[in-house]
């Protein structure tokens, strides 16, 4: 039986970096709609001209989209618990040296959104982590049950305006119509402007989608890093490789369900509540049956071996996931070599699988030499003043 936790002076849970490790994978896959096409504008339903087009959309929908980023997200009220409890242990003061960590992510996520990459996720996070770091004195319990509470009565609230929404559109639906001037404005500039232009527009497309998503962040956003957090508390990845069997039910239940949530909307007319419910509920349950399913096959030695750069990837997440904003708009935009929407929606899925496997790669070569990502390592520099060390292998 394999245990999920690594010697004492590695300091690390393997099981963690492999979950980081595959989420960044799933949420690069997801994320590549957007990269290459002008996705958050258009009908996905109705967009695209080909059969090939619209199935390979499906199948990234279903699997992909929404489904690793909540992941990523309780990972990081994860990450942040243990931050809190080495800090009591340690009988450190624990706010003012997360309110600095959050700061700094605060500040990566500014430049990655207005310079790099307008769907950028990092400022959400660190807005909800100022929230989240004065929820950590709560039990596993409490926490889990507020943000079961505050997550299913916000977003079921929205989900049944937006059903009562439909039911009073004429032809009942809300998602009938693509934007075409934003639709045409995202080509414009992506593919043909300026470095100012790509610029503006990248602001356009933070405000356009943010403008919703941050209000919504204490509803969707913040109770998955408390799940994430209550799940610290229990040590679920650490105890993992001991107590497999009872991932197994939720593993099974999380994948069926999850899967059925998701092709929901390709089952009916009223396609945007069907989009919500999908997107809402389908995509954490699809999230709990990936994570039981990435644990269960953690005690093969034999995954471990073979996706072990995929644990490499998770071990500098934060680098890799802004790598794979400048690797895409390099691929994508005009001051690189302007493929925005000219790419198939397959050939874009199997580009981002191929960069994250380079990616990957990369990331275990560099890790041989260092103890941490160079992103990571100037996040630590910016908050506890030290720099990282080489490593002593």
């Amino acid at each position: 039986m394999t245990n999920l936790k690594p010697t004492a002076s590695a300091e690390r849970i393997d099981g963690l970096d492999y979950l980081r490790g595959f989420a960044l994978l799933g949420i690069f896959v997801a994320n590549m709609l957007f990269f290459h096409m002008p996705y958050v504008y258009v009908d996905p339903f109705t967009w695209f001209p080909s059969l090939k087009d619209e199935l390979s959309h499906m199948w990234v929908d279903i699997l992909f989209q929404s489904s690793f980023y909540p992941l990523f997200a309780m990972l990081f009220g994860y990450g942040m618990n243990m931050q809190f409890e080495k800090a009591k242990a340690a009988g450190r003061p624990f706010l003012p040296m997360v309110s600095r960590r959050m700061a700094v992510l605060l500040a990566f996520g500014i430049i990655h959104a207005f310079l790099i990459w307008p769907g950028d996720i990092l400022i959400t996070y660190a807005l909800m982590g100022f929230l989240l770091m004065l929820m950590l004195r709560l039990p596993a319990g409490a926490l889990a049950g507020i943000g079961a509470g505050v997550y299913v009565a916000g977003l079921g609230g929205l989900t049944l305006l937006v059903w009562i929404g439909e039911l009073l559109t004429p032809g009942g639906s809300l998602a009938q119509y693509a934007d075409i001037n934003a639709v045409n404005n995202s080509i414009a500039a992506y593919s043909n402007g300026s470095f100012g232009q790509v610029t503006a527009q990248r602001a356009a497309d933070w405000i356009y989608m943010n403008s919703s998503a941050i209000p919504l962040a204490p509803i969707m956003i913040l109770p998955l890093f408390m799940f994430g957090a209550a799940a610290g508390k229990w040590k679920l990845v650490e105890k993992a490789g001991l107590q497999w069997k009872r991932w197994i039910l939720p593993t099974v239940a999380g994948l069926l369900g999850g899967l059925a949530l998701k092709a929901l909307p390709y089952f009916t007319e009223y396609r945007y509540t069907a989009g919500t419910v999908q997107d809402a509920f389908g995509g954490p349950l699809l999230t709990v049956g990936y994570t039981g399913l990435i644990l269960l096959l953690l005690r093969s030695g034999l995954f471990r071996s073979v996706f072990a750069p995929v644990r490499m990837a998770g071990r500098m997440s934060l680098t890799v996931y802004i790598m794979q904003s400048i690797i895409a708009t390099l691929i994508f935009y005009s001051y690189g070599l302007g493929y925005y929407g000219k790419v198939s929606v397959s050939t874009g899925t199997w580009m981002a699988v191929g960069i994250f496997a380079i990616q990957a790669i990369l990331a275990g070569l560099y890790l041989q030499k260092f103890r941490q990502g160079p992103l990571e390592a100037v996040w630590r520099r910016l908050t506890y003043g030290k720099p990282d060390r080489p490593s002593v292998r």
